[in-house]
């Protein structure tokens, strides 16, 4: 096949989550389904936007990940109001445009759901069936991803190069960050510094751990001024990824009581290798816990990149 040809059609939006760190307010709506501010200043559901990137990444066929009985939550939202209330939003010609768009966006999505609350990797596991033997783009529900070039169609692109292993987009991260992303040791490829070998990937590191064993070639090695690789919120999953959580959910291969994706990302690069995207010009915003959603709030709305998701 054509390398030039090869392209990703498929993505992952896990909202299965139970929004603890919200509640009550997450008992009342889905934190995902949350208000969202765009710099168009159109308030949309925290996945919409998601939505939306995909859509100009290129991507044909989402699914996402919910609880038993959420699917119907999702759907109502995008299929948008009734007939009088379309009728009353034409006096809003931007609004109006943005239902038809939702409606568009709800003929496209599919579900998976979990069933029982057992870890990222579980979650992920769900969407085998979808997936059908595909590389599939994976985002986590509760952040937002920015930048120019979109990181969403940048790493989807990387598929060109990877010669069929899983690609994950990081970022910079200093030792305060370290206990909430997995993180990454490996060599940059000379011809092209921002895409790395991946050699280790360690979930939640310690700083201990990450001083001795999480360095990338090139990267700062001074405690002064230390900053490690860590996962930006996407990735680009290779098939096997499948097999190795379907082992791991076999032999009950936990941790912390969970099936971490972390994990799996790991044994599929011992068999076959793996590969990282530096983010180097891309913002992540971060909406899981609520000190972090009101910044993120104001910093997505605010954010200097005035543009909508470009059209393909």
């Amino acid at each position: 096949m054509n390398k030039q040809n090869v392209t990703v059609r498929k993505a992952v939006i896990p909202i299965a989550g139970l929004g603890t760190r919200h509640f009550p307010a997450s008992h009342a709506v889905k934190k995902e389904l949350f208000p969202i501010v765009g710099t168009d200043g159109i308030a949309r559901a925290l996945f919409h936007y998601h939505l939306l990137e995909l859509d100009a990444a290129g991507i044909e066929e989402i699914c996402i990940i919910v609880q038993p009985g959420e699917e119907q939550m999702v759907r109502d939202y995008l299929r948008g109001p009734g007939d009088a209330y379309l009728k009353r939003l034409e006096k809003y010609p931007a609004l109006l445009r943005e239902a038809g768009q939702m409606r568009g966006f709800e003929q496209r999505v599919t579900f998976a759901v979990q069933r029982q609350q057992e870890g990222y990797g579980h979650a992920v596991f769900q969407t085998k069936s979808f997936a059908a033997g595909e590389m599939v783009l994976l985002g986590l529900g509760d952040h937002l991803f920015r930048g120019t070039p979109s990181p969403y169609r940048e790493l989807a692109g990387t598929v060109k190069i990877s010669g069929g292993k899983s690609v994950s987009a990081v970022n910079r991260i200093s030792a305060d960050e370290l206990k909430g992303y997995g993180t990454i040791a490996g060599a940059r490829r000379p011809e092209n510094p921002r895409l790395i070998d991946v050699s280790l990937i360690i979930e939640k590191p310690s700083v201990a751990v990450a001083r001795a064993q999480l360095r990338v070639d090139g990267d700062p090695g001074t405690h002064a001024a230390e900053t490690w690789l860590g996962w930006f919120g996407l990735h680009l999953l290779a098939p096997s990824i499948y097999e190795v959580l379907e082992q791991m959910i076999r032999d009950d291969v936990r941790d912390h009581g969970e099936f971490q994706l972390t994990r799996a990302q790991e044994i599929q690069r011992r068999r076959e290798g793996y590969l990282a995207l530096e983010m180097t010009a891309a913002e992540r915003f971060d909406f899981g816990v609520p000190d972090d959603f009101v910044r993120s709030l104001q910093a997505f709305r605010g954010a200097d990149l005035q543009r909508r998701p470009e059209s393909h």
